[in-house]
């Protein structure tokens, strides 16, 4: 009895507090602000009234190639080139705007599109020492931890979850969206804290893989 309370009361624990662990929004002071290129319209705007308020400089979109169209073929045929044109079409200054796309496709989509940007930032001798990421939700605690091991320990890195309309991020565990996407997001999140660890950024390593 008191061993089936228990279990009761430790899924309810889970269900309440893991959706607000997932998508933090924890902004750093930072002029750069990162908007993940796959983010739905809902994000794109929310980006380009974050931008509005925050006092940013520039804004670059991030992401690999397309899902559904195999390997790389073009910068324009990414997820950081479909985020810009949004960016632009929802009103954001073309003049303060840079896509950075990523050409590898692999599984770690996320970290690999924050080493495409870092090693865009060093290719431009940009001294970037803090940024601000936009994401979709439960995404949020991800993509910081892998924009933080890309850069690493040199970079402070923001995150600004905007919430999914589509479900009720209190109850998401009713809505057949919110379901997928936080027990997805949880798998993911443990693999990329408790398995996935990559090489040390180094700018050498830059010059060798090359973003042009």
């Amino acid at each position: 009895m008191a061993l089936g309370l228990g279990a009761i009361g430790c899924l309810g624990v889970f269900l309440l507090t893991i959706h607000p662990f997932l998508a933090p929004t924890e902004r750093v002071p930072a002029s750069v602000l990162v908007v993940e290129g796959w983010v739905h319209q809902y994000a794109i705007n929310a980006a380009v009234a974050e931008f509005r308020a925050g006092g940013y400089q520039r804004v670059f979109t991030t992401g690999g190639p397309i899902k559904g169209t195999g390997d790389y073929s073009s910068d324009y045929n990414t997820a950081a080139s479909v985020g810009a044109s949004l960016l632009r079409q929802a009103g954001l200054p073309s003049e303060v705007l840079q896509m950075v796309p990523c050409r590898v496709r692999m599984r770690d989509r996320t970290y690999n599109a924050a080493v495409a940007l870092r090693e865009y930032f060093w290719s431009q001798h940009l001294d970037v020492r803090s940024m601000n990421v936009v994401t979709e939700g439960a995404h949020a605690r991800r993509t910081r931890l892998l924009f933080e091991k890309a850069f690493g320990a040199g970079v402070e890195v923001g995150i600004i979850a905007i919430p999914d309309p589509d479900y009720d991020a209190r109850r998401w565990w009713r809505f057949s969206e919110g379901f997928r996407e936080v027990t997805g997001e949880t798998i993911a999140y443990l693999y990329a804290r408790l398995l996935f660890h990559p090489a040390a950024p180094t700018e050498a390593a830059a010059s060798t893989t090359g973003h042009s």
